[in-house]
């Protein structure tokens, strides 16, 4: 086990919290106005499935498991689980899609990602760190609403996320999105 600070936990992360195993689901990092800043996770115990969650100061120490990370390839899913290949040697697994969370809505077949396992088993797979998707919908820009820099519209993407982006982005462009914070990069290229 490894000991890091609370604020560099990350989705996809496996780690002892309690005397129990939990993979890291979800996460968001607050720093309000009065007090210190804290970490919120959302967590997923490995051994029994059940989810739940914690809050951890910034500083918080965090015991991260020693897990074995392999490179894989995502092929389907058949709506309860995901079917990935590893690709050292071509064996197939699955994961359960609600294990899985928002990594979920942002799978694509043959997309390439790291999964990683606990004991032999897969308890969670950590995403590229940004990925291409298509605008849906947003709304048009109005006539001078660049000038102002207005700091942006909403706009949901190809797999139903909802995201800010500029007011130049228009609807059916691809953009480049984090898959950990959720927010928009840049347009794609």
């Amino acid at each position: 086990m490894a000991t890091f600070i609370a604020n560099d936990m990350r989705v996809g992360w496996v780690i002892s919290h309690n005397g129990k195993r939990y993979s890291v689901t979800s996460i968001t990092k607050v720093k309000p106005g009065k007090g210190g800043a804290f970490v919120q996770a959302d967590l997923r115990d490995i051994d029994s499935g059940n989810k739940g969650g914690d809050r951890w100061r910034a500083e918080d120490k965090v015991e991260k498991l020693m897990v074995e990370d392999l490179e894989c390839q995502y092929l389907y899913s058949d709506g309860t689980d995901a079917y990935f290949m590893n690709l050292s040697d071509y064996e197939q697994f699955t994961m359960p899609n609600d294990s899985l969370g928002d990594q979920m809505k942002f799978l694509a077949p043959e997309m390439m990602v790291r999964a990683n396992f606990v004991e032999g088993h897969p308890v969670s797979i950590t995403l590229p760190k940004t990925v291409v998707a298509t605008v849906v919908e947003t709304e048009p820009a109005l006539k001078g609403q660049t000038a102002t820099g207005s700091g942006g519209k909403p706009a949901v993407l190809d797999n139903g996320i909802r995201v800010q982006v500029p007011v130049f982005i228009e609807q059916d462009e691809k953009i480049v999105v984090n898959t950990e914070t959720l927010e928009y990069v840049e347009r794609a290229k």
